[in-house]
Order: structure tokens, then sequence, then C-alpha cells
């Protein structure tokens, strides 16, 4: 009959470019406190578009945030990566900013917008929403390794220069006990921890045989399955001046 049923007034608040929770939010909030997290994404989402919250949906955020103390961590893991992953990372994190809602979502979440500023990881958001804008796959492992990076560098460094009046560690096994301290301490018991884990790892891992460029060291490398990955994560790197521009351009 081409007759819109519009119970909610949603017409009117587009053209008016307002996002406006159906019912109380206080209420729905209570009601399931994912919701605070959503509010965000599709704020982050819709303010490309000029979309603003409206005020009575973002006044009791903050407060409501408590709440989500009680979801399950691998529900909250999840809704993180949504947050990261659906082409408005860099925007996601500038909400979160704007909204007073910098910390207290999700701790490893918290890591992401204390560093988003950091040369490394912004070229990592920024990466990341290209390539979902290009309509290419992205892997949460290879953004949350970008992320904890600067922790397993660190920890690295620290293990090969030895503590504590003991010597230094060779590179491998002082990469590995890095990489195990940076799960126990940020990563935690979370669902997908499995495969996601196992894909930051290698990439991690990888990177010191970058520089062995000699022999047959290289082409065993290219046949790893996480290659691309690691690539494209030792690439961020140079790009930033962590590592030499030429190992790069070599590879």
């Amino acid at each position: 009959s081409q007759i819109v049923v519009d119970y909610h007034n949603g017409i009117k608040d587009a053209k008016k470019l307002t996002l406006r929770m159906i019912g109380d939010p206080i209420t729905r909030y209570r009601e399931d406190p994912v919701r605070i997290i959503r509010a965000i994404r599709f704020s982050a989402k819709l303010a490309q578009l000029g979309f603003k919250l409206e005020p009575k949906t973002a006044a009791p955020l903050v407060e409501s945030s408590r709440l989500l103390a009680d979801v399950p961590q691998s529900r909250l893991f999840d809704e993180m990566l949504k947050l990261l992953q659906t082409g408005h990372a860099v925007a996601t994190v500038a909400q979160l900013r704007k909204l007073g809602l910098a910390t207290g979502i999700y701790p490893l979440l918290d890591v992401v917008v204390e560093r988003a500023d950091t040369p490394f990881v912004q070229a990592a958001l920024q990466d990341t929403d290209r390539r979902v804008g290009e309509g290419k796959p992205v892997a949460p492992s290879f953004l949350l390794a970008c992320v904890l990076w600067a922790d397993v560098r660190d920890g690295w460094a620290q293990r090969l220069e030895g503590r504590n009046g003991q010597r230094g560690q060779p590179a491998f096994p002082a990469l590995q006990d890095a990489i195990d301290d940076v799960f126990n301490t940020r990563i935690g018991d979370v669902s997908g921890r499995g495969k996601l884990g196992g894909d930051m790892r290698e990439i991690w891992m990888m990177q010191p045989r970058f520089d062995k460029r000699v022999g047959s060291t290289p082409y065993s490398l290219v046949e790893q399955a996480r290659f691309r990955a690691a690539f494209d994560f030792m690439r961020l790197r140079a790009d930033v001046g962590e590592v030499s521009e030429a190992i790069a351009e070599w590879w």
C-alpha cells in the first residue's frame, strides 16, 4: 500500500540527524547493559553522516556503564571486536572519549583508546578502517597484536638485556616469555583466545625472522600460513620507523 508505519517517529529523527533509544534509555540500559556499547557503535558509525545521540540517550551512558561489570567477559570481548571491526574504529575511539567512556567498558578496550594516538596503533586502526571500506577481510588478531606490541616489545628487550644481575635470554625464548606475560596480564581467559591467541603469537614470533634474509630462511618463512599478516605487521613497523625501510622493501 506504499505506507510507512512509523511508531517511534524514526523518520522525523532521521531528518533531524538524531539517534534515539526506543523507550526509556535508563530502563533499556538496565535491561541489557550491552546496549551501552551498541549505542556507542551506532553513534560512531552515523557520526560521519552528521547524526548525534539524543541527549536523553547519551546522558545515562557513563552512570549506566557500571552495569557492564555483570556482563560475561566473553560477551564484552565480542562486543569490543564489533566496535573495532565495522570500519569506524577511529571514529569509535573519538566517540568513547567524547562520551566520557574512554575507560571502564573493558580493560583491553581501555588499552586501545589509551594508545590510539601512538603512531603504530593509529596506523593499525586506520588500516583496519580502510580494509573494511574496501570490502577486504579483517582479523581481530592483527589489530590486537598491534595494540599490544608495545608490551611484547618492551618485555622482550628487558629479557634480552637481563635483569637483576642475570644474563639476558636468547632472542626466541625471550620473545616467547614476553608474549606469555602479555597474554596473562592483558588477554586473560576470553572466548576465541585459542585461535585468536595463536594467530597473534605467530605474528609476533615471526618478527625477528624478517631480519634473516640469506639461505633458505626467507622461503620457509613465506610458506607460513600467517606470513601475510606478519609481513603487514612488519610493514607498519617500518612505516613508523621501528624497523628499517630497506628490510620492508626487500621482503
